[in-house]
């Protein structure tokens, strides 16, 4: 099975990118809750996008897992819905760069030539920057705003903006897969993964969306809307602290994670403006390296 078959991209009828990032989130394995699907979601509900290529869900997915749904249309119609892995562009005018998303299913089938897709489509579209978002349990309390770590093996990129270099060894989801054929492209790729409170169980967590969706602005310099999910976030914290109200031993527990958590700040942390400005200068670099070996 070649790429060819399974992705569809109408990229010729589609106008120039300026400096374009490829933003990938799936749901499964590395995201724990639905939430970092769910804050690339919120993140474009708003805005104008375009749908510029899908990859073919028949190959990759078990559909007694992965269920496809049946709905009516506005025609009085039945029609089956499939699970979708779409790349969709949003423009950004005033800002200096656009975005291409895939907010989308983990599949189960065919690992390494999904993971090709992902590569195909940034090649296609010129991004030279691969960013996967996710969400792991974590011993973060829900008092406290959730922590953000990233993760690339560029080491310019890893130092300019505090990043670290991959250290997880064990079983993992697609999205490693992903990352394992970027870097052998040589496509910078980074891992952003947000923390939710391991003991909120499948709890939504708009509080981690948000989180995730701040790092992303600070880093890309793109806006993502995250604060707009405010009064989401105080409902959630109000809903939880009355739940844990009068409950001596999960109010022991919190204040262990908040000792904990506290403990885990770091002091010095770079500001939104100089993650931004630190990416652009990259990207710079890395477009005017492109440039010089095109010559």
């Amino acid at each position: 099975m070649q790429v060819s078959d399974v992705l569809d991209g109408d990229w010729d009828a589609l106008e120039p990118l300026r400096n374009p990032v490829l933003v990938v989130a799936l749901r499964g394995w590395f995201d724990v809750a639905g939430v970092a699907t769910g804050a690339l979601e919120w993140a474009i509900q708003d805005r104008p996008v375009t749908v510029v290529a899908s990859i073919d869900p028949d190959p990759f997915f078990d559909f007694t897992q992965e269920r496809p749904e049946t709905f009516i249309d506005e025609d009085g119609e039945r029609q089956i819905r499939w699970p979708e892995n779409e790349f969709l562009v949003t423009r950004f005018p005033d800002g200096s760069r656009d975005l291409v998303l895939v907010s989308g299913v983990e599949p189960h089938l065919h690992w390494t030539t999904f993971a090709d897709c992902i590569v195909e489509c940034a090649r296609k579209l010129k991004c030279d920057v691969v960013v996967t978002v996710g969400a792991t349990a974590d011993g973060v309390p829900h008092t406290r705003s959730p922590l953000v770590f990233g993760s690339t093996t560029n080491t310019s990129l890893a130092r300019r903006l505090g990043l670290s270099r991959p250290q997880y060894q064990g079983p993992t989801g697609v999205v490693g897969v992903i990352h394992e054929r970027l870097e052998r492209e040589g496509i910078t790729a980074v891992s952003l993964r947000v923390g939710v409170p391991h003991y909120l169980g499948n709890a939504q967590h708009p509080k981690s969306s948000a989180a995730l969706l701040r790092k992303l602005e600070h880093v890309l310099g793109v806006p993502t809307s995250h604060g707009e999910m405010y009064e989401e976030i105080q409902r959630w914290e109000e809903l939880h602290d009355a739940a844990i109200d009068g409950d001596d031993q999960t109010t022991s527990y919190l204040a262990m994670l908040e000792d904990e958590y506290d403990r885990r700040v770091e002091e010095n942390i770079p500001t939104g403006d100089a993650l931004a400005a630190e990416f652009e200068k990259f990207l710079r670099e890395q477009q005017d390296g492109n440039d010089d070996t095109a010559l």
